[in-house]
Protein backbone atom coordinates (compact mmCIF):
# COMPACT_ATOMS: atom_id res chain seq x y z
CA UNK A 1 0.00 0.00 0.00
CA UNK A 2 2.84 2.38 0.71
CA UNK A 3 4.29 1.81 -2.78
CA UNK A 4 0.80 2.46 -4.17
CA UNK A 5 0.76 5.93 -2.63
CA UNK A 6 4.33 6.56 -3.79
CA UNK A 7 3.42 5.89 -7.40
CA UNK A 8 0.38 8.14 -7.20
CA UNK A 9 2.39 11.15 -5.98
CA UNK A 10 4.60 11.23 -9.11
CA UNK A 11 2.16 13.32 -11.23
CA UNK A 12 2.16 16.08 -8.57
CA UNK A 13 5.72 17.23 -9.46
CA UNK A 14 6.02 19.04 -12.83
CA UNK A 15 8.30 17.38 -15.35
CA UNK A 16 9.58 18.12 -18.86
CA UNK A 17 7.10 17.41 -21.56
CA UNK A 18 8.29 14.10 -22.96
CA UNK A 19 5.07 13.07 -24.67
CA UNK A 20 5.60 14.88 -28.04
CA UNK A 21 8.99 16.53 -28.53
CA UNK A 22 8.81 20.10 -29.72
CA UNK A 23 10.15 20.79 -33.27
CA UNK A 24 13.59 22.40 -33.32
CA UNK A 25 12.36 25.60 -34.93
CA UNK A 26 9.40 26.04 -32.62
CA UNK A 27 9.27 29.45 -30.86
CA UNK A 28 9.25 29.82 -27.06
CA UNK A 29 5.53 30.63 -27.07
CA UNK A 30 4.21 27.58 -28.82
CA UNK A 31 1.52 28.19 -31.42
CA UNK A 32 -1.37 25.88 -31.99
CA UNK A 33 0.14 22.39 -32.24
CA UNK A 34 0.19 20.53 -35.51
CA UNK A 35 -2.09 17.60 -36.05
CA UNK A 36 0.24 14.94 -34.59
CA UNK A 37 0.66 16.99 -31.43
CA UNK A 38 -3.07 17.26 -30.78
CA UNK A 39 -2.75 14.13 -28.60
CA UNK A 40 -0.45 16.02 -26.26
CA UNK A 41 -3.02 18.26 -24.50
CA UNK A 42 -5.55 15.42 -24.64
CA UNK A 43 -3.16 13.17 -22.71
CA UNK A 44 -2.64 15.86 -20.07
CA UNK A 45 -6.37 16.43 -19.73
CA UNK A 46 -7.03 12.74 -19.35
CA UNK A 47 -4.19 12.18 -16.90
CA UNK A 48 -5.29 14.73 -14.31
CA UNK A 49 -8.87 13.51 -13.84
CA UNK A 50 -7.54 9.95 -13.46
CA UNK A 51 -4.92 10.91 -10.91
CA UNK A 52 -6.78 13.44 -8.76
CA UNK A 53 -9.85 11.38 -7.93
CA UNK A 54 -7.65 8.42 -7.03
CA UNK A 55 -5.52 10.55 -4.75
CA UNK A 56 -8.63 12.04 -3.19
CA UNK A 57 -10.44 8.76 -2.60
CA UNK A 58 -7.33 6.92 -1.45
CA UNK A 59 -6.40 9.47 1.21
CA UNK A 60 -4.75 7.56 4.01
CA UNK A 61 -5.82 8.03 7.61
CA UNK A 62 -3.57 7.41 10.59
CA UNK A 63 -5.56 5.59 13.25
CA UNK A 64 -4.73 4.87 16.85
CA UNK A 65 -1.90 2.42 17.07
CA UNK A 66 -0.04 4.01 14.17
CA UNK A 67 -1.55 1.79 11.46
CA UNK A 68 -2.12 3.23 8.01
CA UNK A 69 -5.36 2.34 6.27
CA UNK A 70 -6.97 3.69 3.09
CA UNK A 71 -10.07 5.67 3.87
CA UNK A 72 -11.96 3.69 1.27
CA UNK A 73 -11.00 0.38 2.89
CA UNK A 74 -12.94 -1.15 5.77
CA UNK A 75 -11.81 0.68 8.87
CA UNK A 76 -10.87 -1.47 11.88
CA UNK A 77 -13.21 -1.22 14.86
CA UNK A 78 -11.67 0.80 17.68
CA UNK A 79 -11.83 -0.28 21.32
CA UNK A 80 -14.24 2.57 22.05
CA UNK A 81 -16.59 1.40 19.30
CA UNK A 82 -16.39 -2.20 20.56
CA UNK A 83 -17.27 -1.03 24.06
CA UNK A 84 -20.19 1.04 22.76
CA UNK A 85 -21.48 -1.92 20.76
CA UNK A 86 -21.16 -4.25 23.75
CA UNK A 87 -23.05 -1.85 26.04
CA UNK A 88 -25.80 -1.47 23.45
CA UNK A 89 -26.27 -5.25 23.28
CA UNK A 90 -26.17 -5.59 27.08
CA UNK A 91 -28.76 -2.83 27.55
CA UNK A 92 -30.97 -4.46 24.94
CA UNK A 93 -30.70 -7.79 26.74
CA UNK A 94 -31.64 -6.28 30.10
CA UNK A 95 -34.21 -3.84 28.71
CA UNK A 96 -37.15 -5.58 30.39
CA UNK A 97 -35.84 -5.00 33.90
CA UNK A 98 -34.36 -1.63 32.97
CA UNK A 99 -37.68 -0.26 31.76
CA UNK A 100 -39.55 -1.56 34.81
CA UNK A 101 -37.11 0.06 37.25
CA UNK A 102 -36.51 3.31 35.38
CA UNK A 103 -40.19 4.11 34.93
CA UNK A 104 -40.68 4.08 38.69
CA UNK A 105 -38.56 7.22 39.05
CA UNK A 106 -40.28 9.29 36.37
CA UNK A 107 -41.98 12.11 38.27
CA UNK A 108 -42.14 9.97 41.40
CA UNK A 109 -42.55 11.25 44.95
CA UNK A 110 -40.22 9.91 47.63
CA UNK A 111 -42.78 8.11 49.76
CA UNK A 112 -43.77 4.65 50.91
CA UNK A 113 -45.50 3.92 47.61
CA UNK A 114 -42.19 4.30 45.77
CA UNK A 115 -40.46 1.85 48.09
CA UNK A 116 -43.26 -0.68 47.64
CA UNK A 117 -43.10 -0.39 43.86
CA UNK A 118 -39.32 -0.73 43.99
CA UNK A 119 -39.65 -3.87 46.10
CA UNK A 120 -42.03 -5.43 43.58
CA UNK A 121 -39.80 -4.49 40.63
CA UNK A 122 -36.67 -5.92 42.26
CA UNK A 123 -38.43 -9.17 43.12
CA UNK A 124 -39.69 -9.40 39.54
CA UNK A 125 -36.11 -8.95 38.32
CA UNK A 126 -35.10 -12.16 40.18
CA UNK A 127 -33.07 -10.28 42.77
CA UNK A 128 -34.54 -12.48 45.49
CA UNK A 129 -35.91 -11.60 48.91
CA UNK A 130 -32.59 -11.23 50.76
CA UNK A 131 -30.98 -8.94 48.17
CA UNK A 132 -34.17 -6.89 47.77
CA UNK A 133 -34.52 -6.31 51.53
CA UNK A 134 -30.86 -5.35 51.80
CA UNK A 135 -31.08 -2.84 48.95
CA UNK A 136 -34.27 -1.22 50.25
CA UNK A 137 -32.98 -1.00 53.83
CA UNK A 138 -29.77 0.67 52.66
CA UNK A 139 -31.68 2.95 50.28
CA UNK A 140 -34.01 4.17 53.05
CA UNK A 141 -31.01 4.88 55.25
CA UNK A 142 -29.19 6.77 52.50
CA UNK A 143 -32.24 8.84 51.57
CA UNK A 144 -32.65 9.86 55.21
CA UNK A 145 -28.98 10.57 55.91
CA UNK A 146 -28.33 12.48 52.68
CA UNK A 147 -31.76 14.18 52.73
CA UNK A 148 -32.53 13.15 49.16
CA UNK A 149 -35.65 14.91 47.92
CA UNK A 150 -36.00 14.12 44.21
CA UNK A 151 -36.45 10.88 42.30
CA UNK A 152 -33.28 11.27 40.22
CA UNK A 153 -31.14 11.43 43.37
CA UNK A 154 -32.85 8.34 44.80
CA UNK A 155 -32.26 6.46 41.54
CA UNK A 156 -28.58 7.44 41.63
CA UNK A 157 -28.38 6.22 45.23
CA UNK A 158 -29.93 2.87 44.29
CA UNK A 159 -27.47 2.60 41.43
CA UNK A 160 -24.55 3.14 43.77
CA UNK A 161 -25.86 0.53 46.23
CA UNK A 162 -26.24 -2.06 43.47
CA UNK A 163 -22.72 -1.44 42.20
CA UNK A 164 -21.43 -1.82 45.75
CA UNK A 165 -23.33 -5.11 46.09
CA UNK A 166 -22.05 -6.56 42.78
CA UNK A 167 -18.42 -5.43 43.06
CA UNK A 168 -17.37 -8.58 44.99
CA UNK A 169 -18.41 -10.60 41.93
CA UNK A 170 -16.09 -8.63 39.66
CA UNK A 171 -12.84 -10.54 39.45
CA UNK A 172 -10.57 -11.20 36.45
CA UNK A 173 -9.64 -14.71 35.40
CA UNK A 174 -5.88 -14.92 36.04
CA UNK A 175 -3.87 -16.75 33.40
CA UNK A 176 -0.33 -18.08 33.62
CA UNK A 177 -0.50 -19.20 37.25
CA UNK A 178 0.08 -22.87 36.43
CA UNK A 179 1.58 -24.91 33.59
CA UNK A 180 -0.95 -25.80 32.42
CA UNK A 181 -3.88 -23.99 34.00
CA UNK A 182 -6.53 -26.71 34.25
CA UNK A 183 -10.17 -25.61 34.09
CA UNK A 184 -13.18 -27.85 34.70
CA UNK A 185 -16.43 -26.57 33.17
CA UNK A 186 -19.80 -27.66 34.57
CA UNK A 187 -23.44 -26.74 34.02
CA UNK A 188 -26.89 -28.08 33.29
CA UNK A 189 -28.00 -29.04 29.79
CA UNK A 190 -29.00 -26.04 27.70
CA UNK A 191 -26.98 -23.45 29.62
CA UNK A 192 -24.61 -22.95 26.68
CA UNK A 193 -21.67 -24.73 28.28
CA UNK A 194 -19.98 -26.12 25.15
CA UNK A 195 -20.45 -22.88 23.20
CA UNK A 196 -19.00 -20.95 26.14
CA UNK A 197 -15.93 -23.20 26.12
CA UNK A 198 -15.34 -22.34 22.47
CA UNK A 199 -15.64 -18.63 23.19
CA UNK A 200 -13.34 -18.86 26.21
CA UNK A 201 -10.74 -20.63 24.09
CA UNK A 202 -10.80 -17.79 21.58
CA UNK A 203 -10.60 -15.21 24.38
CA UNK A 204 -7.53 -16.89 25.86
CA UNK A 205 -5.85 -17.17 22.48
CA UNK A 206 -6.15 -13.39 22.19
CA UNK A 207 -3.84 -13.26 25.23
CA UNK A 208 -1.30 -15.56 23.52
CA UNK A 209 -2.39 -18.60 25.50
CA UNK A 210 -2.25 -22.03 23.87
CA UNK A 211 -5.39 -24.05 24.60
CA UNK A 212 -6.29 -27.75 24.74
CA UNK A 213 -9.90 -28.94 25.00
CA UNK A 214 -11.20 -32.18 26.47
CA UNK A 215 -14.56 -33.57 25.34
CA UNK A 216 -15.60 -34.97 28.70
CA UNK A 217 -19.33 -34.84 27.94
CA UNK A 218 -19.65 -38.44 26.80
CA UNK A 219 -23.35 -38.69 27.69
CA UNK A 220 -24.99 -36.15 25.39
CA UNK A 221 -25.35 -37.05 21.74
CA UNK A 222 -23.21 -34.90 19.43
CA UNK A 223 -21.53 -33.11 22.36
CA UNK A 224 -18.14 -34.39 21.26
CA UNK A 225 -18.78 -33.31 17.66
CA UNK A 226 -19.90 -29.87 18.79
CA UNK A 227 -16.70 -29.34 20.74
CA UNK A 228 -14.67 -30.63 17.78
CA UNK A 229 -16.25 -27.93 15.59
CA UNK A 230 -15.20 -25.23 18.06
CA UNK A 231 -11.73 -26.76 18.12
CA UNK A 232 -11.50 -26.48 14.35
CA UNK A 233 -12.72 -22.88 14.38
CA UNK A 234 -10.07 -21.88 16.91
CA UNK A 235 -7.37 -24.23 15.59
CA UNK A 236 -7.32 -25.99 18.97
CA UNK A 237 -6.61 -29.67 19.67
CA UNK A 238 -9.52 -31.60 21.21
CA UNK A 239 -8.91 -34.75 23.28
CA UNK A 240 -11.86 -37.13 22.99
CA UNK A 241 -12.96 -40.76 23.03
CA UNK A 242 -15.84 -42.28 21.11
CA UNK A 243 -17.62 -43.60 24.20
CA UNK A 244 -15.14 -43.51 27.02
CA UNK A 245 -15.17 -42.72 30.70
CA UNK A 246 -15.29 -38.90 31.12
CA UNK A 247 -12.82 -39.09 34.00
CA UNK A 248 -10.37 -40.96 31.74
CA UNK A 249 -10.78 -38.30 29.03
CA UNK A 250 -10.04 -35.59 31.61
CA UNK A 251 -6.95 -37.45 32.86
CA UNK A 252 -5.62 -37.91 29.31
CA UNK A 253 -6.17 -34.22 28.56
CA UNK A 254 -4.19 -33.11 31.61
CA UNK A 255 -1.32 -35.46 30.74
CA UNK A 256 -1.35 -34.28 27.13
CA UNK A 257 -1.40 -30.64 28.19
CA UNK A 258 1.64 -31.17 30.40
CA UNK A 259 3.53 -33.02 27.66
CA UNK A 260 2.74 -30.40 25.01
CA UNK A 261 3.55 -27.43 27.25
CA UNK A 262 0.01 -26.09 26.77
CA UNK A 263 -0.98 -22.98 28.71
CA UNK A 264 -4.65 -23.83 29.36
CA UNK A 265 -6.54 -27.14 29.46
CA UNK A 266 -10.34 -26.84 29.51
CA UNK A 267 -12.39 -29.92 30.33
CA UNK A 268 -16.02 -30.09 29.27
CA UNK A 269 -18.32 -32.20 31.46
CA UNK A 270 -21.77 -33.65 30.93
CA UNK A 271 -24.67 -31.34 31.70
CA UNK A 272 -26.82 -32.51 34.55
CA UNK A 273 -29.31 -31.22 37.07
CA UNK A 274 -28.06 -30.80 40.64
CA UNK A 275 -30.91 -33.05 41.78
CA UNK A 276 -29.38 -35.97 39.86
CA UNK A 277 -27.20 -37.06 42.75
CA UNK A 278 -25.57 -40.04 41.00
CA UNK A 279 -24.45 -37.75 38.18
CA UNK A 280 -23.17 -35.17 40.63
CA UNK A 281 -21.07 -37.95 42.14
CA UNK A 282 -19.65 -38.51 38.66
CA UNK A 283 -18.53 -34.88 38.61
CA UNK A 284 -16.78 -35.34 41.94
CA UNK A 285 -14.99 -38.36 40.50
CA UNK A 286 -13.79 -36.34 37.49
CA UNK A 287 -12.44 -33.70 39.83
CA UNK A 288 -10.54 -36.33 41.86
CA UNK A 289 -9.06 -37.94 38.74
CA UNK A 290 -7.91 -34.54 37.42
CA UNK A 291 -6.11 -34.06 40.72
CA UNK A 292 -4.29 -37.37 40.20
CA UNK A 293 -3.19 -36.18 36.77
CA UNK A 294 -1.77 -32.95 38.19
CA UNK A 295 -1.39 -31.98 41.82
CA UNK A 296 -3.61 -29.05 42.77
CA UNK A 297 -5.76 -29.33 39.65
CA UNK A 298 -8.35 -28.36 38.60
CA UNK A 299 -7.26 -24.80 39.32
CA UNK A 300 -10.54 -23.30 38.12
CA UNK A 301 -14.00 -24.90 38.40
CA UNK A 302 -16.48 -22.83 36.44
CA UNK A 303 -20.24 -23.15 36.37
CA UNK A 304 -22.08 -21.93 33.27
CA UNK A 305 -25.60 -20.72 34.12
CA UNK A 306 -28.40 -19.54 31.88
CA UNK A 307 -29.37 -15.97 32.78
CA UNK A 308 -32.99 -16.73 31.88
CA UNK A 309 -33.49 -19.33 34.62
CA UNK A 310 -34.05 -16.75 37.37
CA UNK A 311 -33.89 -17.95 40.96
CA UNK A 312 -33.22 -21.48 39.71
CA UNK A 313 -29.76 -20.23 38.75
CA UNK A 314 -29.06 -19.48 42.42
CA UNK A 315 -30.12 -23.02 43.33
CA UNK A 316 -27.69 -24.39 40.73
CA UNK A 317 -24.85 -22.25 42.09
CA UNK A 318 -25.45 -23.52 45.62
CA UNK A 319 -25.66 -27.21 44.59
CA UNK A 320 -22.61 -27.23 42.31
CA UNK A 321 -20.61 -25.16 44.78
CA UNK A 322 -21.39 -27.62 47.58
CA UNK A 323 -20.36 -30.55 45.37
CA UNK A 324 -17.29 -29.14 43.62
CA UNK A 325 -16.20 -25.90 45.27
CA UNK A 326 -16.76 -23.44 42.45
CA UNK A 327 -14.14 -20.79 41.71
CA UNK A 328 -16.10 -18.80 39.14
CA UNK A 329 -19.29 -18.36 37.13
CA UNK A 330 -20.17 -17.59 33.52
CA UNK A 331 -23.66 -16.16 33.02
CA UNK A 332 -24.99 -16.66 29.48
CA UNK A 333 -28.02 -15.69 27.40
CA UNK A 334 -28.57 -12.21 28.84
CA UNK A 335 -30.09 -11.31 25.48
CA UNK A 336 -33.61 -12.66 25.69
CA UNK A 337 -36.03 -12.59 28.59
CA UNK A 338 -33.22 -12.47 31.15
CA UNK A 339 -33.98 -10.13 34.03
CA UNK A 340 -30.46 -9.84 35.40
CA UNK A 341 -31.39 -9.44 39.03
CA UNK A 342 -30.21 -12.95 39.81
CA UNK A 343 -26.66 -11.57 40.04
CA UNK A 344 -27.78 -9.55 43.05
CA UNK A 345 -29.18 -12.74 44.58
CA UNK A 346 -25.88 -14.54 43.95
CA UNK A 347 -23.91 -11.64 45.45
CA UNK A 348 -26.06 -11.69 48.57
CA UNK A 349 -26.25 -15.48 49.09
CA UNK A 350 -23.20 -17.07 47.42
CA UNK A 351 -20.72 -14.40 46.21
CA UNK A 352 -18.74 -16.49 43.73
CA UNK A 353 -16.86 -14.40 41.13
CA UNK A 354 -18.60 -13.90 37.79
CA UNK A 355 -15.76 -14.06 35.29
CA UNK A 356 -17.81 -13.54 32.13
CA UNK A 357 -21.31 -12.68 30.96
CA UNK A 358 -22.74 -13.40 27.52
CA UNK A 359 -25.44 -11.69 25.47
CA UNK A 360 -25.43 -13.68 22.22
CA UNK A 361 -23.91 -16.34 20.00
CA UNK A 362 -20.99 -14.38 18.52
CA UNK A 363 -17.47 -14.62 19.92
CA UNK A 364 -17.50 -10.95 20.96
CA UNK A 365 -20.77 -11.50 22.85
CA UNK A 366 -18.88 -12.99 25.79
CA UNK A 367 -17.16 -10.30 27.85
CA UNK A 368 -15.61 -9.99 31.34
CA UNK A 369 -18.14 -8.99 33.99
CA UNK A 370 -17.98 -5.37 35.08
CA UNK A 371 -20.28 -4.35 37.95
CA UNK A 372 -20.63 -0.69 36.94
CA UNK A 373 -21.40 -1.51 33.30
CA UNK A 374 -23.93 -4.11 34.35
CA UNK A 375 -25.78 -1.73 36.69
CA UNK A 376 -25.71 1.00 34.04
CA UNK A 377 -27.46 -1.40 31.66
CA UNK A 378 -29.87 -2.53 34.38
CA UNK A 379 -30.92 0.91 35.61
CA UNK A 380 -30.18 3.05 32.58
Amino acid sequence: MFSFFKRKKAPDTPAPEPVVPAPPAAPATRPAPPAPAVAKPDIKKDAKPEVKPEIKTEVSVLHEGGNLFPETAERPTTEQEKKHSWMARLKAGLSKTSSNLSLLFVGARIDEDLYEELEAALLMSDAGIAATEHLLTELRRKVKEDKLLDAAAVKAALKGLMIEMLLPLQKPLELGRHDPLVMMIAGVNGAGKTTTIGKLAKHMQSFDQSVLLAAGDTFRAAAREQLMVWGQRNNVTVISQQSGDPAAVAFDAVQSGKARGTDVVMIDTAGRLPTQLHLMEELKKIKRVIGKGMAGAPHEILLVIDGNTGQNALAQVKAFDDALGLTGLVVTKLDGTAKGGVLAAIAQNRPIPVYFIGVGEKLEDLQPFNAEEFVDALLG
